[in-house]
């Protein structure tokens, strides 16, 4: 994208007022998007984003510039006006812009811009009409189609050079099921870094049913009770929970300041000793995935917690400085117009022994949260308050009615401890994760797991 002379004198004249570190990001990107709206196309748009990303060290501190611009001059420019921002005054040369190699985690088989148009909207459509078959109460239908293909590379006056190609794509197909006076909706979302491939053999008519099927299970069920009893949380998108109310506060984005209830609990007791939780950068294929971050590192398997012990932080370069502690390859933003920090890629609360059905006959009375939706969380204290989108009572050992307007309500800390059976049935879902470098893909997974006396907010049909 960027001449290797060309980003060697940009670094230099980042450098130039005594930084002691210097990094370019540049980044070219296209998008498609086709949105159906009851089984007619209401959107289909191409997108293309490129810029250029300066960032520099003063000490621990940063400095961060961007621009759509790539011309010589403008990119010296630029480097110049935020390197008059350093204060330390240090001598730092470039190193030899050597170039990385790294495996290639997901491979695209079939390009996105070969596929017609047209293939893709059938494929949507076979969602819609399988939702409203399934049920007359089901009203409306969406689907939506996106692919991002994203080129970028890293270079540093450290002496990296790395490039990198990231392909993803994702749909959501959502039904809507309506009474005289309430709606309520149900949507499933896969993705992944891949190619079209992703879509083969997927069953979109499956998919369309089971929206239909909750969408109208929800409409006429009652409303939670509130109040202290055990959850079982389901498989898969659950594992939201521990992203959101544990994983950002293992972010050094936050321990790096002490503003993370976890800060100085490494190598302490977190979690019950049959929790193990994990991020993992280098799944093929997986929606969080990339061949290497966003500060040219090679991802990594991390263990965060081992039996239920914290075993590491997620860590980005900065970061790193201040905790004076290595990368963990961690480093991720969502565009050029972000500087990079630490964030969670493919995160997950790794299986155990029981099954799901076991897990429910142990449980005498409380709530099974299927299908979890989002919440607020409160990074520095872990306290958190979720929404749970399907959900059904457990009595006497087995699933009853269903019942909705439940929300978990809790801190961080106290669910990891709670936990008390974890079963076998792992699974993952896709989503978005926002934080002070933007919006990123990250899987959240787990199995079905049990989580002893969590507050439940519901309440009362008047």
């Amino acid at each position: 994208m960027l001449d290797k002379n060309l980003v060697a004198d940009v670094l230099t004249a980042a450098l130039s007022t005594g930084a002691s570190f210097a990094e370019v990001f540049a980044e070219n990107t296209t998008t498609g998007n086709i949105v159906l709206v009851n089984g007619i196309v209401e959107q289909a748009q191409s997108g293309l984003d490129y810029g250029i990303g300066i960032r520099i060290f003063d000490g621990l501190n940063a400095v961060y510039a961007y621009t759509n611009d790539s011309s010589r001059d403008n990119l010296i420019r630029v480097a110049k006006e935020a390197a008059g921002a350093v204060k330390e005054r240090k001598h730092t040369k470039i190193a030899d812009l050597v170039v990385l190699n790294f495996d290639n985690i997901s491979p695209m088989k079939t390009p996105y811009n070969t596929i017609p148009k047209k293939q893709i909207v059938d494929m949507l459509r076979i969602s819609g009409e399988a939702s409203k078959q399934t049920d007359s109460q089901i009203t409306g239908t969406r689907a939506t189609y996106l692919d991002v293909v994203t080129n970028v590379l890293v270079a540093n006056s450290e002496g990296i050079w790395g490039e990198d190609q990231r392909n993803r794509t994702r749909v959501a197909i959502s039904a809507v099921a309506s009474s005289a006076n309430e709606k309520q909706t149900a949507t499933r979302s896969p993705g992944a870094g891949q190619g079209f491939e992703f879509y083969e053999g997927m069953d979109f008519a499956g998919m369309g049913r089971d929206c239909a099927k909750e969408a109208v299970t929800m409409l006429h069920a009652g409303y939670a009770p509130s109040g202290k009893m055990d959850v079982v949380i389901g498989n898969g998108f659950g594992g939201v929970i521990f992203h959101e109310a544990c994983g950002h506060s293992l972010e050094a984005t936050g321990v790096a300041k002490q503003a993370s209830e976890f800060w100085d609990k490494k190598g302490k007791q977190i979690a019950n000793p049959i929790v193990n939780a994990i991020d993992d950068g280098t799944t093929p294929g997986a929606w969080g995935s990339q061949n290497m971050d966003d500060e040219g590192g090679k991802p990594r398997r991390n263990v965060l917690i081992k039996d239920g012990i914290l075993n590491t932080f997620l860590i980005d370069k900065l970061n790193g400085l201040r905790m004076g502690e290595e990368s963990t390859g961690s480093g991720r933003r969502q565009n050029y117009r972000f500087a990079p920090t630490s964030r969670m890629t493919n995160t997950y609360i790794d299986s155990g022994d029981s099954t799901l059905d076991q897990i429910i006959s142990a449980t005498e009375y409380g709530i099974y949260a299927k299908r979890m939706g989002g919440g607020s969380v409160t990074p520095a204290t872990g306290e958190f308050n979720f929404a749970v989108l399907e959900s059904y009572m457990i009595r006497n050992g087995k699933i009853a009615e269903p019942v909705r307007g439940a929300s978990l309500i809790g801190r961080g800390s106290e669910v990891l401890m709670n936990i008390d059976m974890v079963g076998n049935d792992m699974d993952h879902g896709q989503g978005m994760c926002g934080s002070v470098s933007g919006s990123i893909p990250a899987n959240c997974g787990q199995p079905s797991l049990r989580v002893k006396d969590i507050l439940v907010g519901g309440r009362s049909e008047a």
